[in-house]
């Protein structure tokens, strides 16, 4: 894994946090736990469109905000997003779909040396940016962190800790790994349906995209030295797995999450083994009602990945699914939360199980939780942060100190032996 020189980030900095896009739904969340929970010698800022709704979000922020700077940027001018860039030393990004309007931010941070972060759950916006500014991110040791939400750290460091574990004890690589839901209460993010539309958009503008989109590996950084392990492909249908507890069906964030782990194990020179197999599923448990309720979540994301691409069913999608912007009240927000197992068997035959939890809608309010400690640790926590640069995950940018950040926030990461 490259490693960063020291010169980018020994500049002295305004401030050392900018949320851009703090006038969005989700943007004012990660605000809004800033506010309430970061040190007060960190210095934050907030930046958007419009400097009077940014204002407003301020002043909805209370005392602990009432200072703090509001920068006016637009995603579609380079050099406000340059001036951006080189006001602080972390930049926190809500404003997608990034595929739209992500990159001209990600160059403007790699050229001012400012670590960034984001949420994202867009492969080919993530694979254009290793292929556009990977290599210029490690010269100027930045970190590029994508997926800080719910897309991907509860994947991606219950993976990492694993692996932490089984090194821990001697027990060899991991091999075969499964994600099982095993609890999901939250709404769906009108941000996250913009992405995927976006997506879908793209595949059809040039259907050669889909390949990449399917490719398991699609995210790696070297393809050609990724191991052969025979079939990947993300589970599309529904299995009755004893081991695992029942009845699952598929994930409708694998062909995402996926990637990301496996991009984590491929950046540590593939430390989690040359043998790691990885996929995500839902689990539906072995009740006489499990089989339906397999077969009823298979087919609604079946419909629903058919209703984005044909027109007239995706305009009777649009009228119902939430739009950007918009999310659920605070009242269903406090009450959403996710649990996720991750099963895994080590080269000595040692089975481990990680369990990762929140309280708050997984979309929105544990996403605020995940990308407010992240920037935290990636703008406070350089000394203990791994040695790396370029376009990362959360395991290879921050490990085990943003697992440390998470839980002293509230979440559960936990390890094991089964």
């Amino acid at each position: 894994m490259a490693e960063p020189e020291d010169t980018a980030r020994s500049e002295p900095r305004e401030l050392d946090i900018v949320v851009f896009g703090a006038t969005g739904f989700v943007g004012k969340l990660v605000a809004q736990h800033l506010a309430d929970h970061a040190p007060t010698d960190v210095r934050i800022g907030l930046a958007g469109r419009s400097t009077s709704r940014l204002e407003s979000v301020r002043r909805d922020l209370g005392a602990a905000a009432a200072q703090w700077p509001l920068i006016a940027a637009d995603s579609t001018d380079s050099h406000s997003l340059a001036a951006l860039a080189a006001t602080t030393r972390v930049v926190a990004s809500t404003v997608g779909p990034y595929a739209k309007y992500g990159m001209p931010l990600v160059r403007a941070c790699v050229d001012a040396g400012t670590d960034y972060l984001d949420l994202t759950g867009e492969v080919l916006f993530v694979r254009d940016a290793i292929d556009t500014v990977h290599a210029a991110a490690v010269d100027r040791g930045v970190r590029i962190v994508n997926s800080c939400g719910f897309d991907s750290i509860p994947s991606d460091l219950g993976v990492f800790s694993l692996f932490e574990r089984a090194r821990s004890d001697g027990e060899g690589g991991l091999t075969d790994t499964t994600l099982v839901v095993r609890a999901l209460k939250g709404g769906l993010s009108g941000g996250t349906i913009d992405s995927l539309r976006t997506q879908i958009d793209a595949v059809l503008a040039d259907r050669s995209l889909s390949k990449q989109l399917e490719d398991p590996y699609a995210l790696s950084p070297d393809r050609v030295a990724e191991p052969a392990l025979g079939d990947e492909t993300d589970s599309a249908g529904v299995h009755n797995e004893a081991a695992l507890g029942g009845w699952n069906a598929p994930f409708v964030m694998a062909p995402y999450n996926s990637r990301i782990v496996r991009r984590s194990n491929a950046l540590q020179d593939w430390a989690y083994g040359r043998q790691f197999r990885y996929r995500e599923v839902i689990g539906c448990g072995s009740s006489v009602v499990a089989p339906a309720i397999a077969l009823a979540i298979a087919g609604g994301t079946w419909a629903a990945a058919a209703g984005l691409v044909f027109g007239p069913a995706r305009r009777v999608l649009d009228r119902v699914l939430p739009a950007p912007g918009r999310g659920p009240s605070a009242r269903a927000r406090a009450e959403g939360h996710f649990r996720i197992e991750i099963h895994t068997t080590t080269t000595s035959g040692a089975r481990y199980v990680a369990t990762v939890a929140a309280k708050g809608d997984p979309g929105y309010a544990a996403t605020a939780v995940m990308m407010g400690q992240s920037a935290l640790c990636l703008a406070a926590d350089g000394a203990t942060l791994p040695r790396a640069a370029g376009v990362l995950t959360p395991a290879t940018a921050m490990g085990a100190a943003l697992v440390a950040r998470l839980l002293d926030a509230g979440m559960v990461i936990s390890v094991s032996r089964s």
